[in-house]
């Protein structure tokens, strides 16, 4: 796997390397950095979204060209798995470490609160977002969510579009969290950043459930380990064990496929 330096021109301008998952441009980061590279975006006024990525996303992409594009022009594409950062860790790079969903969150809400920076939470079932506000503010005291929402299952309408973009105006959060799943969140940020006033988006997953109470987290050792998806496999079996059957050994092939130069993933 080799790393390359990227700077997507439609994103801030960020010294971040990438390394090549697949053809999937994985950043090299740890939280701290994570977190730094974030504080500058916002500090210089810039737009961008961040996606958080793992074996899941980077399957996605072998079979959707457009998703593909969307994690390589994200302004940070972090190692949401243990694989991507064994993956960084290989080409070179010690330093790297998870920059896992919930943890970025949480990394970002302490460093905000009592900043004025504010937040603005998308996502989730009926009422998740607003438990997750209670929990974060309730955590993090002087924490300032301005707005949540929670979008329909389907595409938004007209109408819900409109809500959407007039009540995000009307707060003008500098951190957007999207709660869905891969790859609607990505996507979703990637259409919708240019129509919001919001600086910096980014794409969280489970995260709202876990903030919210209704889903676990594995056990630290567990993330660590990079087990963690037979921990969430053993919590949701019935809409998990597809993605992980197909997915993990699809990964391990086509990396071992990488490896050994059977087939080359261009990072476009």
């Amino acid at each position: 796997m080799r790393a390359v330096a990227t700077a997507p021109s439609n994103q801030p301008a960020t010294s971040v390397r990438r390394v090549n998952v697949l053809g999937v441009g994985i950043s090299v980061l740890n939280l701290d950095t994570a977190r730094a590279a974030i504080a500058a975006a916002l500090a210089q006024g810039h737009k961008g979204y961040i996606c958080v990525t793992g074996v899941h996303g980077v399957i996605e992409a072998q079979s959707d060209p457009a998703f593909r594009a969307v994690l390589n022009r994200a302004f940070l594409c972090t190692p949401d798995g243990m694989p991507m950062v064994w993956a960084g860790k290989g080409a070179g790079f010690k330093e790297m470490g998870r920059v896992y969903g919930p943890d970025l969150l949480a990394e970002v809400a302490e460093w905000t609160r009592g900043s004025g920076r504010t937040h603005f939470l998308y996502g989730g079932a009926p009422g998740v977002a607003e438990a997750m506000r209670q929990r974060l503010e309730t955590s993090y005291p002087g924490l300032r969510v301005v707005g949540t929402f929670t979008p329909p299952f389907g595409p938004l309408a007209p109408a819900d579009e409109a809500r959407l973009i007039a009540q995000v105006a009307d707060a003008q959060p500098d951190l957007f969290w999207v709660g869905l799943s891969t790859p609607k969140q990505e996507k979703f940020m990637a259409a919708y950043l240019p129509r919001l006033e919001t600086k910096i988006m980014v794409g969280v997953g489970a995260a709202f459930d876990f903030y919210a109470g209704r889903v676990r987290q594995a056990p630290r050792w567990l993330q660590r380990s990079g087990l963690e998806w037979l921990f969430r496999l053993c919590m949701e079996p019935r809409r998990l064990w597809r993605r992980y059957a197909r997915n993990n050994p699809l990964f391990l092939w086509l990396v071992l496929c990488q490896l050994t130069r059977l087939k080359r993933f261009r990072l476009e």
